[in-house]
């Protein structure tokens, strides 16, 4: 599996690190992901998936993982979440 996160699509940035004397070294920054498992009780769905430790803190910001991926983007998301975002969206409705 790829260096991204699965809610905000966020991945690995390049540049140069620039040393005193004005050398360039290109270089290669990893997001900090962390493999976190959450439940969607609307669902009774229970899945793991890797967040940037960003996202983390939005998810419990906004109250929860339910909330998180209905207010979500869908342009960076992961084809898993988007599933199960439909999936919500979908019971939501009933």
């Amino acid at each position: 599996m790829s260096r991204h996160c699965e809610m905000t699509g966020k991945g690995p940035t390049t540049g140069n690190l620039v040393s005193h004397s004005n050398i360039k070294t290109r270089t290669r920054w990893l997001p900090n992901l962390k493999t976190k498992k959450y439940t969607v009780p609307e669902l009774g769905l229970t899945f793991t998936a890797k967040y940037s430790t960003h996202a983390i803190k939005t998810i419990d910001k906004q109250g929860g993982i339910t909330r998180a991926l209905l207010l979500a983007k869908d342009e960076g998301m992961s084809q898993k979440l988007l599933h199960i975002k439909k999936q919500l969206i979908k019971a939501l409705k009933k």
